[in-house]
């Protein structure tokens, strides 16, 4: 939600409108989720110890923070190429800034909890990043969300999404079972500023391009004086914590928050996507296929992976935790629903796009969380690429959306 202070600094068309009330809140949804949330950690924490349990309660405060925000990744820049509405990706300067300023403290002073060590390394600088960054992009446009996006969707009800999340799977299986076909494209090296200039290096040159981002988007948004961003019913008063709306950018400084959470209790960054290939090998094994006879899954590290529970899994945890947080979350506010009739248009183009993502998250060693925030957040130059080149997707996106009946922010809107 745009502040006063925000609209002064950074111009709109005319004003955004006014908020209408949060909806009652849906009792049965909202029940059914707490007790799911409840009951599902005292399992993991019973059966697979405090660890995975506290992973998946980060999760549901990340589908919390996630809903109560709408933080949107495939939103803030489709509004930022097709109407200079920079918005959206100031609040990722936020969210991007606090996790790197958190990150950087655990790194250098070694922090751990559950016996984890951080660690960061520069993800390769390649072909396939350049590609897979791309085709994300695109899917994202196509698929109406990012990854995060997909899962917090999901949680708060949206059929058409559902089709996203199996598009997405559907890619990621496909990957693993062509996984040859996608490995020895050339490459270079990963580059991690820190081995360069010392984590206070790397967090000041990374703060630096953070503020210049903020600074290039004021100047593109005084030049297209686009329309303002759309708003959300809200709660008011000490509700609106538990029922939300909350201002983004409240919302990017909790999700920073969360994600360092989650670097300091397992050791590496927020993930998404690696899970999706995980579920949909375990749903092929439950059909009586054999993936674990496919080269992606024969390395030491995956087949581990595939033979353990998911609930051991980093990623598993985080993903179901979000889906169940946004729930609740959605519930709360009185917005969870599930919509009956999706036009076909529409349900092409989420499985299309849930494919592309699929497939773009697995090329680039991650997507708009694991590539994007988790690159940069560590001070690695993928990050950045991936970036940089997910903003070049996003346009050939836009000029897809029309042929599936989407459409894009115009300058003569209203709202964008």
């Amino acid at each position: 939600m745009t502040t006063p202070a925000e609209t002064q600094l950074f111009p709109t068309s005319c004003a955004a409108p006014v908020p209408r009330p949060a909806e009652p809140v849906k009792v049965v949804p909202l029940a059914v989720a707490g007790a799911l949330a409840a009951g599902l950690t005292w399992y993991v924490w019973a059966s697979f110890g405090a660890k995975p349990a506290v992973l998946l309660i980060l999760g549901l405060g990340l589908g919390l923070a996630l809903f109560h925000s709408r933080f949107g990744f495939t939103s803030a820049w489709r509004q930022l190429i097709a109407v200079g509405n920079g918005q959206g990706l100031r609040a990722h300067t936020l969210l991007l800034g606090t996790a790197a300023t958190l990150i950087a403290l655990i790194i250098s002073t070694g922090s751990g909890l559950f016996g984890s060590v951080p660690q960061a390394s520069g993800g390769p600088l390649g072909l396939a990043l350049f590609v897979g960054a791309v085709l994300f992009a695109i899917g994202m446009q196509l698929g109406g969300a990012c990854a995060s996006g997909t899962l917090f969707a999901v949680g708060s009800g949206q059929s058409a999404i559902v089709l996203t999340l199996g598009g997405f799977i559907a890619g990621s299986v496909f990957y693993t079972w062509a996984f040859p076909l996608f490995t020895g494209w050339p490459a270079l090296p990963g580059v991690l500023l820190a081995d360069h200039v010392g984590w206070l290096g790397s967090w000041l040159i990374t703060i630096g391009a953070l503020v210049a981002i903020v600074w290039v988007t004021k100047l593109v948004q005084a030049k297209r004086n686009p329309p303002p961003v759309d708003v959300v019913p809200t709660a008011h008063g000490p509700a609106r914590v538990f029922r939300g709306s909350w201002p983004v950018l409240v919302g990017a400084i909790v999700l920073g928050v969360l994600a360092a959470a989650v670097f300091l209790v397992s050791g590496g960054i927020w993930g998404v996507t690696s899970a999706f290939a995980l579920w949909g090998a375990k749903l092929l094994q439950l059909f009586g296929a054999h993936p674990e006879t496919w080269e992606f899954w024969r390395s030491t590290a995956n087949a581990k992976s595939l033979a353990a529970p998911i609930w051991t899994d980093k990623t598993s945890l985080t993903n179901i935790g979000i889906m169940i947080g946004a729930a609740v979350a959605a519930a709360a506010a009185g917005a969870w629903k599930i919509h009956s009739q999706i036009p076909w248009r529409t349900a092409l183009a989420a499985v299309l796009g849930g494919v592309l993502m699929g497939i773009g998250a697995r090329l680039a060693g991650g997507c708009n969380i694991g590539a994007y925030l988790g690159g940069i957040s560590v001070g690695s130059l993928h990050g950045w690429l991936w970036g940089l080149f997910a903003l070049g997707g996003t346009w050939i996106g836009l000029r897809l959306r029309p042929l599936f009946g989407l459409g894009n922010p115009k300058p003569s809107d209203s709202i964008c």
